[in-house]
């Protein structure tokens, strides 16, 4: 079922007309009591209860809403235009809000792609784009975006790791813009028949359970330790090389092979150790 608009009139000339009514129906009924006709009577009472029914078709419309309309469950269209309008007075008038409205989910205990119990929470930005379907497609749609968004949260987590070791790979905490587009992507899939667009899914909350939580501190900081000895022995070797080949090429010294080993083992320990090293003054042997 996808949405109808509905032309409705203006309520202000209704608005008008009904007053002018009610107006003539006292006058019919003053006029009645006194010339005691009880033609002019009933027609009084019945034109103001005929004003009265007609007045249950007025109904406004506020900006970024909608009215759906009903004549006895069947569905009628759906009234877009803001203002006071006018229908049929036996039309069912249900008002649907079509502001932007987000929530933030529950904070979720998943497993992620390697199988580590992670918590995440998300926040969805939503909007009602077919009233018709968000009425009558679903039993109640601000409860049906809750629990789906919910279950594509749980969904997305699953398919990727909390954290890559391999350089590119998509990962829950590394690459927030992927795992935003797909968390959109399946957030809109299972909301589609609701007449929701979602406008925007992002993580607000990211970590690993408690129960796992210091050994995975443990792990990264592992991790970032040999990522950085990685770096210290890679710029080292460059350093030594450059060392040697300057030595080499203004032949500055000339050394063999065991003195180059030694000049080597020696630069190494100074440039990758973790503490500053003490020189040794190698000052010889004076014989008299």
């Amino acid at each position: 079922m996808n949405e109808r608009p509905y032309a409705a009139a203006s309520g202000i000339p209704a608005l008008v007309a009904l007053i002018v009514l009610l107006l003539a129906a006292a006058a019919w009924l003053v006029f009645g009591i006194k010339m005691k006709s009880p033609i002019h009577i009933v027609g009084a009472v019945l034109t103001v209860i005929a004003v009265v029914l007609a007045c249950s078709g007025l109904f406004t419309v506020a900006p970024n809403e909608a009215k759906v309309l009903q004549l006895f469950g069947k569905y009628v269209g759906t009234v877009h235009e803001p203002g006071l309008r006018f229908a049929n007075p036996f039309f069912m008038k249900k008002a649907v809000s079509l502001r932007v409205r987000n929530f933030e989910s529950s904070k979720l205990k998943v497993n992620d792609l390697d199988g580590n119990p992670i918590e995440i929470a998300a926040v969805v930005v939503w909007q009602v784009v077919d009233t018709a379907e968000a009425l009558f497609q679903v039993n109640d749609y601000v409860d049906f975006v809750h629990i789906q968004s919910e279950s594509a949260l749980r969904q997305m987590a699953q398919s990727y790791p909390y954290d890559s070791h391999d350089t590119g790979a998509v990962s829950l905490r590394s690459h927030n813009t992927e795992i935003a587009d797909h968390l959109q992507r399946e957030i809109q899939e299972r909301l589609s028949q609701a007449g929701v667009k979602v406008i925007e899914a992002r993580i607000t909350h990211l970590a690993f359970a408690p129960e796992i939580a210091q050994a995975m501190l443990q792990r990264q900081q592992a991790g970032a330790i040999i990522a950085a000895r990685t770096r210290i022995v890679e710029g080292a070797v460059s350093m030594v090389e450059m060392a040697l080949e300057q030595l080499a090429r203004r032949e500055v010294v000339h050394l063999d092979e065991e003195r180059k080993a030694a000049m080597v083992s020696n630069l190494l320990v100074v440039l990758c150790g973790e503490r500053g090293t003490q020189p040794i003054v190698n000052t010889g042997t004076i014989y008299s």
